[in-house]
């Protein structure tokens, strides 16, 4: 199972910003428990850094994901300006665009974000933030909207629900479920997810790097696998978009490449397809 880190920003005496009475400790708890329970009843494996009013230093947030061995980091915050009602929108903070997996979460969040009414103001690297720069797998933090902007606000409380299932939506869309480790151990003892047709002379295999409910997203990592030196296609089935690496003649082939990528952090599937060629 995909363990997440749901992390509330600042907390206990650290209030983080504030308006006309509004805290951002109070606002980033309640969307983090939300998403967090959302993500719990989709199958995933949820640890909070906090469930309650308390301080936490970016280290400690940071060593409990590490010590946890978490598959993905997601930090809730909101934004503020200098001055009131200057700037409104989402963005989402990553460490550094080399793991092209924060990106893709980044990027899903942004675009399910916008569609409640929120402006999409990017992805934008953050080398300097504790909980992306210390955390030891792909970590994202949430500026949902500006705490000191009166429509993010409105966005905000009016829309609660579907900001959380927009958020535990885009979570659904890039992480894949552990599903896949039951498919892992099998891979590991040399099958694969190919049925009966792979010993068939006509089958090429390849490895599946990552599976959407959106084009946008699949063709980004397809992209990302090509500029990696890997061969890449996309393909739709049942409304879900694969995104798949290779097309290799024998499954010994095929199990290399999956090294290749496993040990570049994706999480892989062996599939198996008739070879059109």
């Amino acid at each position: 199972m995909a363990t997440i880190v749901i992390d509330a920003g600042h907390g206990g005496f650290d209030n983080g910003a504030m308006y006309q009475g509004r805290k951002e400790k109070n606002d980033n708890l309640d969307l983090a428990l939300a998403v967090g329970n959302l993500l719990k009843q989709k199958g995933y494996d949820v640890i909070f850094t906090r469930d309650s009013d308390v301080y936490q230093s970016p280290y400690e947030k940071a060593q409990i994901a590490n010590e946890a061995g978490a598959d993905y980091f997601l930090s809730f915050h909101r934004n503020a300006a200098e001055q009131d009602n200057t700037y409104n929108g989402v963005q989402t903070l990553i460490y550094s665009w080399d793991d092209p997996r924060a990106g893709q979460l980044a990027g899903v969040i942004n675009e399910e974000l916008e569609k409640l009414g929120f402006q999409n103001l990017g992805i934008e690297e953050r080398t300097g933030l504790v909980v992306l720069r210390q955390t030891e797998m792909p970590a994202v933090l949430i500026e949902t909207g500006f705490i000191d902007h009166d429509k993010d606000n409105r966005i905000f409380d009016g829309r609660f629900d579907e900001i959380a299932e927009a958020i535990a939506g885009a979570v659904e869309q890039t992480v894949p479920l552990t599903q896949n480790a039951a498919s892992q151990e099998r891979r590991d003892d040399g099958d694969c997810d190919c049925g009966e047709s792979q010993r068939k002379e006509n089958v090429v295999y390849g490895v599946e790097a990552g599976r959407f409910g959106y084009h946008t997203t699949a063709n980004f990592l397809a992209e990302q696998l090509e500029e990696q030196g890997f061969s890449s296609y996309v393909f739709e089935d049942g409304g879900v978009v694969h995104v798949v690496a290779g097309k290799e003649d024998s499954l010994d082939e095929a199990l290399k490449l999956q090294q290749k990528l496993r040990n570049l952090g994706y999480q892989t599937l062996i599939i198996a397809a008739k070879d059109e060629a």
